[in-house]
């Protein structure tokens, strides 16, 4: 199951982050947001099916993504090639719905921490208000997962606090990969490559 992502300005029961995006407004509204000019940004839909076992978390898509409509649309982010050498599919040469194709049928799907946040640019330091997406109930939806692997710090730190412990799934933190976190490929493979053994 594939599901699909919802225009950002649709105020109904069928986005669902609808909620989030009406207390952010409220918040800049009164005043508590520290770069009011900053603009509103969301997360994507999942890409996920019910035979997911690997479920990947970034934090939230940065300027190239939002533009584009796609995960991990910046060419200078290796998140195509670190995942297509996990699966051993050649990821970065194929069309954008091949690659997500390939990864469901690796057993793979994709998310992100944040639901909604004001950010000014693509950083994760200048992630402001944030809401937190609604993982573990994305998780209980998905009975052969296995695990949940965070693309970077701030996913991390974001999907640690508001997934708690979930049983049966392992948690595993990642090295970014973005190119402001400026490992060697080689060094974020090394750490990748973990997640091998959840395929």
């Amino acid at each position: 199951m594939r599901l699909e992502p919802h225009p950002p300005a649709m105020a109904s029961a069928r986005n669902p982050h609808a909620q989030a995006f009406a207390r952010l407004k409220a918040a800049i509204k009164c005043g508590h947001c520290e770069a009011m000019e900053a603009p509103l940004q969301h997360c994507f839909a999942p890409v996920v099916r019910t035979d997911t076992r690997l479920l990947v978390l970034g934090s939230l898509p940065g300027a190239a993504s939002l533009a584009a409509g796609r995960y991990y649309a910046n060419p200078r982010n290796q998140f195509w090639r670190l995942i297509g050498a996990v699966i051993g599919r050649p990821l970065e040469a194929a069309a954008y719905d091949d690659r997500l194709n390939m990864l469901l049928g690796a057993g793979v799907g994709l998310w992100d921490t944040v639901a909604a946040a004001q950010r000014p640019g693509s950083l994760d330091a200048d992630i402001r208000l944030h809401e937190a997406s609604d993982i573990g109930s994305l998780a209980d939806r998905l009975p052969k997962l296995q695990a949940i692997a965070f693309n970077g710090g701030t996913s991390a730190r974001i999907g640690r606090r508001h997934l708690g412990e979930t049983a049966g799934v392992r948690l595993i933190d990642l090295p970014s990969s973005s190119p402001a976190y400026t490992l060697s490929f080689e060094e974020k493979l090394a750490r990748w490559a973990e997640l091998r053994h959840y395929l």
